[in-house]
């Protein structure tokens, strides 16, 4: 099943290499930024947590050590939280960046696209890091969050903002799993895949 999950990666990174290149013009996007790894809680399938793992073996020892150590750091501060939606940081962000890129999630993937969202008012989902000055930040409407027209046009910039049906609910359906022959699993935010017998049995070098 797994190698079919690697065939369905092979596909969804062709979908969205095209959609980030027919943007670059609006992605601002760099190595060490590490905005979209935080205060999140970075949805997870049980097969993308499985591949996750497979990259967790090749670490470097030292990375792999600073890993756990991030790991139980959220797991203490999520016991001890008394909100509604507990959010961190991606405990595999070391020195702001990624130490499993290859292997990472769907919705890691994705990040930085804007958004088609459906069943709402709202037209398109735009990443939130346009607020610190990257991507769509220079066609955005800071007061409707949304593409400005007259933005737009003052860029000069042939090729249009364009949102697309990115969401992680999209990517994770059941036409995917049906296409690819494989089943994505329960999905939980990642941390609580540490809270189970799943973590002991798979997170081990």
């Amino acid at each position: 099943m797994l190698n079919n999950y690697l065939n369905y990666l092979e596909f969804i990174n062709k979908k969205l290499d095209k959609f980030f290149n027919k943007q670059k013009d609006y992605i601002f996007c760099k190595k060490g930024c590490g905005l979209c790894c935080k205060n999140a809680q970075f949805p997870y399938s049980k097969i993308e947590m499985q591949y996750l793992f497979l990259g967790c073996k090749n670490l470097p020892k030292e990375i792999f050590n600073q890993v756990e150590i991030n790991i139980e750091k959220v797991l203490r501060d999520k016991e001890s939280f008394k909100g509604e939606k507990f959010t961190y940081d991606c405990p595999f962000l070391i020195d702001n960046i990624c130490s499993i890129y290859e292997h990472r999630g769907i919705i890691c993937r994705s990040f930085g696209l804007m958004t088609i969202i459906k069943g709402t008012d709202k037209k398109n989902q735009v990443p939130f890091c346009y607020e610190k000055g990257l991507n769509y930040s220079n066609v955005i409407d800071p007061n409707t969050k949304q593409v400005s027209s007259e933005k737009y046009k003052q860029t000069g910039i042939e090729e249009e903002p364009l949102a697309f049906n990115v969401s992680y609910n999209f990517l994770t359906g059941k036409d995917f799993e049906e296409s690819f022959n494989f089943a994505f699993g329960e999905k939980k935010p990642l941390i609580d895949w540490f809270i189970l017998d799943f973590e002991k049995e798979r997170f081990q070098k």
